[in-house]
C-alpha cells in the first residue's frame, strides 16, 4: 500500500477516534480565525500531495518532490509579509499557499495542479517543471535546489538596504522588506549553503544591513542519509552574526511564535537570523522513492505517527478554535475539491515543441528610462585628468575602466562587486579609481568566495540593480559556475519569463601570460560557459572593441534583461605592440561613449580572399601578426574577429568569410570542448570550400617558459596557413 494511503487513512481514523499525539498546549500567538486558516492550508497541501501521486500513477503528473511533514511552513508565511520575497525549499507548498491567502484573487489550487500537469497554462512555470513560485507572491520559483539558491538570497537581503541609498528604477521591495530563504537540514552541509552563511554572518558583523531570514526544516534525513541529533543546532546555534531562533514544526502555534519572533528581529535590525524548525518527511523523498527500502518499518512508521495535521488538530480542539469534527470535514473536503480541480487540469494543453519550450530561454524586453548619456560636466568630474589621456592611444585595461566609468555614470543602478575590485582596483588595475568615483556602495569589496559574489550579483538583480560581478580568473569559475547554470540562466525559463537575472559577468582569463600562474591563472576552457542555454559570451580582442562590447553586454543586460559575461584576456591588458617593439600597434583610442559594437556582429581586417584567418581574444592578436608574414609571401588574408563566442555569430562569420577560398580556425581554447568545434561544425554545414582549425591542445597551462607551448602561436598559425594554401 502507498505510503500516502496508509497516511491518509491513519489521520481519517485517529481524528475520529480522538487518537491525537501529545504536545504542548497552544500558545495565545495565534488568534482562531488565523490558526483555522494556516490548518485549511496544511490540508491544501496535503492533499496536493496526494493528487500529484495519483496523477503520476495515471501518466498525468510528472516527478514531484512532495510537503508532506513540512506544511508547519504555512505559519512561517504567516508571520512574514507578501512583500518579503521568498526562496522557497522544494518542500513549501504550504507557505505558497498559506502567502496566496494574504494576496486577493489567487486560485492556487488550479494554478498547482496545472505545474502539477505540466500544462502550458501553468502560471509560473508555463508548463516546464512542477515548481513552487509565484510572481504574484513574490515567489521566484525554484526546482530540485540543493542550497543553490542560498547566496542569491544573501544578495536580494543586501540589496534591500543598497536600494535605500541608491534607488534602482525598477526596485521592486519595500524598504523594510525581509528577504526569507528556506532548505532542508541536509543542504545546510552543502559548501554552497554554508558560504552563503559565512557570507551572512561577514556582512552581519561589520553592521551592514541584511535582513535575511534563513529558514531550516529539519526532518533529520537527506534522502537516505540521516542527519545526526543535533548537528544542526550545535553548528547554528552560536555562530557569528546569526541570530538563532528553534521552534516544532509540527506545531503551528509554536512554530508562528518563533516565526514572528524571528522575523521581527531581522526587520527591526536589519541582521540575519536563523529559525531551526524540526519537521518530520512524510512518504519519502520524491516521487516513488520508497522509504522502506533504507528505513525500517518502526522508524517510517514512528514518523508517520507524528504528523503535524494530527497536532494541528489537537492543537485547534484545545484552544476551542476548531472542533475535531469541523477539522475532519475540513480536510475531506479539501480531498474532494483537489481530486474535481484535477480531472479538469489534466485535460489542458501541455508544451509540444521545442520553440515553445525555448521561448521562456531569452525573456521580454524591460523598458527603462532613457538616458542621453553622462553629462559633461560629470565625466569631467570622474574622469579628472584622464579625459586629456583619451586623445592618445591606450591599452585594452585603462578603456575597460573608462568604459566602466562611463556606463556607470550613465546608469545609476550599476553596481560592480567582486575580490579586490575597490581599493586594490583589480588584481590588473582594471576597475582602479571607480570606488573613488562611485564610493563602495557600488563599487564593493566582497569576501573571497565565489559563489557569493556571482550569488550577490543575482539578488541584486531581483531588485532592480544592473549587477556587474567580476570573478578574478577564469579558472576560479570553476567553483561557482553552478549560480550561472543553475540559478541565473534557468530563472527567466522557470518562471516563464517573468523573474529575470539581468547581469554583466566580468571574468579576466583565457591563457599566454608569460612567467605567472599555470593552470590556475591561465586557463582557456570556457566550454562550461558556452553550454548553459541562454547566456551571451562575449569575447573582445582590442581595447576599442573592449569598450564597444562592453557597452553592448549592458545594453542587453539593462534592455533585454539577459544574462552576459565578458571574457577579458589578460594576456591583452597591458599589449601596446603588434609587430614590432615600440610600434604601439595594440593600442586604440577610447570610442565616443555612443559607439556600441553590435551583437552577432564580427570585426574583420584585411580584404584579402586566398585564406580568412577566423579567431578571437589572443588567437586574433596572433592572427594579426601572421597575417603580416602571409601578406610577404603573397597570400592575401582576411582575419575575422568572432567577438561573440555564444551563440556563435553564425550568419555574420558566414558572410565575412564569403568571398574567401579556405578558411583557418585559430582557437586558443581547446581541441576538445574548445569555440573551434562549433565553428567547424558550423563550416561543415555552410561552407563548401576548403577549411581546417589550429586549436590549443588537451591539455592544462604551465607556467614558465612553456607558458604558450600548447597553444596556437604566430609561428604555427603561419605554417597551418601556408599548409592550407599549397
Amino acid at each position: 500500500m502507498d505510503r500516502a494511503d496508509i497516511v491518509h487513512e491513519n489521520f481519517l481514523r485517529r481524528v475520529a477516534q480522538g487518537d491525537l499525539p501529545v504536545g504542548h498546549p497552544a500558545t495565545e500567538a495565534l488568534p482562531a480565525d488565523r490558526a483555522v486558516a494556516l490548518f485549511r492550508a496544511q490540508c491544501l497541501s496535503r492533499a496536493l500531495d496526494r493528487q500529484s501521486r495519483v496523477m503520476q500513477r495515471e501518466g498525468q503528473g510528472y516527478y514531484t518532490i512532495g510537503s508532506s511533514g513540512h506544511e508547519g511552513m504555512a505559519a512561517v508565511a504567516a508571520a512574514l509579509r507578501p512583500t518579503d520575497m521568498a526562496f522557497l525549499h522544494y518542500r513549501d507548498a504550504a507557505f505558497q499557499i498559506a502567502r496566496a491567502g494574504q494576496v486577493p484573487g489567487q486560485s492556487i489550487a488550479w494554478d498547482m495542479l496545472l505545474s502539477f500537469a505540466c500544462s502550458s497554462e501553468d502560471p509560473t512555470s508555463g508548463g516546464r517543471h512542477k515548481v513552487l513560485g509565484s510572481k504574484a507572491l513574490n515567489i521566484p520559483p525554484q526546482t530540485s535546489t540543493i542550497a543553490s539558491h542560498l547566496p542569491k538570497a544573501v544578495g536580494a537581503a543586501y540589496s534591500v538596504g543598497a536600494a535605500i541609498r541608491h534607488r534602482p528604477e525598477h526596485v521592486t521591495m519595500p524598504d523594510d522588506a525581509v528577504v526569507m530563504c528556506s532548505f532542508g537540514d541536509a543542504s545546510a552541509n552543502h559548501s554552497t549553503a554554508q558560504g552563503a552563511f559565512n557570507t551572512a554572518g561577514w556582512t552581519a558583523f561589520q553592521s551592514i544591513p541584511l535582513p535575511l531570514l534563513f529558514v531550516c526544516e529539519d526532518n533529520g534525513i537527506g534522502i537516505s542519509v540521516k542527519t545526526p541529533d543535533g548537528w544542526i543546532a550545535a553548528g547554528f546555534s552560536n555562530r557569528p552574526g546569526l541570530r538563532y531562533f528553534a521552534c516544532d514544526g509540527l506545531d503551528l502555534y509554536d512554530t508562528y511564535r518563533a516565526a514572528a519572533e524571528a522575523t521581527a528581529y531581522v526587520r527591526d535590525r536589519r541582521r540575519p537570523a536563523f529559525l531551526h524548525m524540526r519537521t518530520v518527511r512524510l512518504y519519502g523523498h520524491a516521487g516513488n522513492d520508497i522509504p522502506t527500502s533504507y528505513l525500517s518499518r518502526e522508524e517510517v512508521a514512528t514518523e508517520e505517527a507524528m504528523d503535524p495535521l494530527l497536532h494541528s488538530v489537537r492543537l485547534l480542539s484545545e484552544a476551542g478554535a476548531l472542533t475535531r469534527t469541523a477539522a475532519l470535514a475540513i480536510y475531506e473536503e479539501t480531498c474532494a475539491r483537489v481530486t474535481r480541480i484535477a480531472a479538469e487540469a489534466v485535460t489542458r494543453p501541455r508544451l509540444k515543441t521545442a520553440k515553445q519550450v525555448m521561448a521562456s530561454l531569452v525573456p521580454p524586453p524591460r523598458l527603462n528610462r532613457a538616458t542621453n548619456g553622462p553629462a559633461p560636466e560629470a565625466r569631467a568630474a570622474a574622469f579628472g585628468t584622464d579625459l586629456k589621456a583619451m586623445d592618445e592611444p591606450q591599452p585594452m585595461a585603462r578603456l575597460i575602466n573608462w568604459a566602466l566609468t562611463d556606463l556607470m555614470l550613465d546608469h545609476g543602478e550599476i553596481v560592480l562587486m567582486g575580490e579586490d575590485v575597490g581599493r586594490k582596483g583589480g588584481v590588473y588595475g582594471v576597475t582602479q579609481k571607480l570606488i573613488g568615483r562611485f564610493g563602495p556602495d557600488r563599487v564593493i569589496d566582497t569576501l573571497l568566495d565565489e559563489q557569493s559574489i556571482l550569488g550577490l550579483g543575482i539578488g541584486m538583480a531581483q531588485n532592480g540593480f544592473l549587477p556587474m560581478p567580476e570573478i578574478q580568473f577564469l579558472a576560479y569559475l570553476h567553483n561557482a559556475e553552478d549560480q550561472l547554470r543553475g540559478e541565473a540562466a534557468t530563472l527567466p525559463f522557470f518562471s516563464d519569463g517573468q523573474f529575470t537575472n539581468p547581469m554583466v559577468v566580468r571574468i579576466a582569463g583565457l591563457g599566454y601570460q608569460k612567467g605567472f600562474g599555470g593552470h590556475f591563472h591561465n586557463d582557456n576552457s570556457v566550454a562550461v560557459l558556452r553550454d548553459i542555454p541562454g547566456l551571451i559570451l562575449a569575447c573582445p580582442s582590442t581595447g576599442a572593441d573592449a569598450a564597444g562590447m562592453l557597452r553592448e553586454c549592458v545594453r542587453l543586460a539593462r534592455e533585454e534583461q539577459r544574462l552576459v559575461v565578458f571574457l577579458e584576456p589578460i594576456a591583452l591588458y597591458q599589449a601596446r605592440d603588434l609587430l614590432n617593439p615600440k610600434d604601439g600597434g595594440w593600442l586604440s583610442r577610447y570610442p565616443d561613449p555612443g559607439q556600441r559594437i553590435g551583437f552577432g556582429t564580427v570585426g574583420v581586417d584585411g580584404d584579402g580572399t586566398d585564406l580568412a584567418l577566423v579567431s578571437f581574444g589572443n588567437g586574433h592578436y596572433l592572427s594579426r601578426q601572421a597575417q603580416a608574414r602571409l601578406s610577404h609571401s603573397g597570400i592575401d588574408t582576411r582575419v575575422i574577429d568572432l567577438r561573440w563566442l555564444s551563440p556563435l555569430p553564425g550568419a555574420a562569420l558566414l558572410d565575412a568569410i564569403s568571398p574567401c577560398r579556405r578558411v583557418l580556425v585559430v582557437d586558443e581554447t581547446r581541441r576538445s570542448g574548445g569555440v573551434s568545434e562549433a565553428v567547424m561544425a558550423l563550416l561543415a554545414e555552410r561552407f563548401d570550400k576548403p577549411f581546417s582549425r589550429l586549436a590549443a591542445e588537451d591539455s592544462f597551462i604551465a607556467t614558465g617558459p612553456a607558458y604558450g607551448a600548447t597553444m596556437p602561436s604566430a609561428d604555427s598559425i603561419e605554417a597551418e596557413a601556408r599548409r592550407l594554401c599549397a
